[in-house]
């Protein structure tokens, strides 16, 4: 392990100061993801900021009736067994409990849960292997490689790592915005803007300014909540990152849809919204017919590599039982 200098920041003021001042720094919450990196060598940072002190990052009210606030600081654990998300929003619940172990989430936050970076073997084993996300210009090992596991839906010839992460998947689904601090104060963004495409760099992974923080999540409220499912498959039933998910969220008028959120996980290199999925099943009557047409058009522009071809049927499959299982809440 190299040294580093660790600064413990206790309000956001201070964190943004520590930023400003050693601009190569990383932030830590939980640790779970950055101490991982650092192992591995992707991240060297000579300064570490713990940002565990700032108790303006930790707030969590789930009670107000026009929208969820969860702070960045939020463990996974606490969020994913608030009452309110359980009963109302149980895809938000679903995705948090489903990923990773009950250690992890005790210590992970929500900010550095969204923020994680991929579990691509290219990137996290190195040398030998090429990875433009890991050192810009190197090239992409899975473009000839093994890449069972890596995207269907938004890569680039320079990279087709996926995002791993299950939170941000239900997120985008539920059209949730940020609250981010920065240099210049506070500003909101949409949650599904925040993850970049590779295009022709990859190593650019979000839309974050240099010395800006996530301060919230927040989620509008909305019907559609209780009629939800986070539908996560592997290949086996713990401690495993996804082969396909979905985060789904339907509002019925008996048996006929009248709206549709459909966000896929585990294809693709950010969370995916599957907009055109949710336009086709508008009107329609579900049923296990429709749901799988549904999914197929979510999966309509996916372009296969050499090795995960099958995931496109399967993530098709994941999508219509997630229907299913949400249509049984509605």
């Amino acid at each position: 392990m190299r040294e580093f200098t660790l600064i413990r920041a206790r309000s956001g003021a201070q964190a943004l100061q520590a930023l400003a001042a050693y601009p190569d720094a990383r932030l830590m919450a939980g640790g779970t993801t950055l101490y991982d990196l650092m192992k591995l060598g992707v991240e060297r940072p000579q300064h570490v900021i713990d940002i565990n002190g700032v108790d303006e990052f930790k707030r969590v009210d789930t009670a107000a009736n026009g929208e969820l606030v969860l702070g960045s600081l939020a463990r996974m654990s606490d969020v994913a067994a608030d009452p309110r998300l359980v009963s109302d929003y149980p895809a938000l619940s679903e995705s948090l409990w489903r990923a990773a172990s009950q250690q992890l989430r005790n210590m992970a936050s929500l900010g550095g849960n969204v923020l994680q970076r991929t579990r691509c073997a290219y990137f996290r084993g190195g040398e030998p292997f090429a990875c433009n996300k890991r050192v810009p210009g190197s090239g992409c090992a899975a473009q000839d490689g093994i890449d069972r596991g890596h995207a269907l839906l938004g890569a680039s010839r320079h990279c087709s790592a996926t995002y791993h992460g299950d939170f941000a998947v239900a997120l985008v689904a539920f059209d949730a915005v940020l609250d981010v601090l920065g240099p210049n104060g506070m500003r909101t963004m949409p949650f599904e803007a925040l993850h970049r495409l590779p295009g022709d760099r990859p190593d650019l992974e979000t839309t974050l300014a240099p010395g800006e923080i996530i301060a919230r999540i927040r989620v509008p409220a909305t019907p559609l909540g209780r009629a939800s499912t986070y539908h996560k498959i592997r290949d086996r039933e713990s401690y495993a990152f996804a082969l396909a998910s979905a985060a789904v969220a339907l509002q019925m008028d008996g048996p006929v849809v009248r709206e549709a959120r459909i966000a896929l996980g585990g294809v693709a290199t950010r969370p995916w919204r599957a907009r055109e999925a949710e336009r086709a099943l508008i009107g329609q009557r579900l049923n296990i017919e429709t749901a799988l047409a549904a999914g197929f058009a979510a999966f309509a522009g996916a372009t296969p590599g050499h090795h995960n071809a099958f995931r496109i049927d399967l993530g098709a499959r994941t999508v219509a039982d997630a229907l299913m299982i949400a249509s049984t809440r509605a």
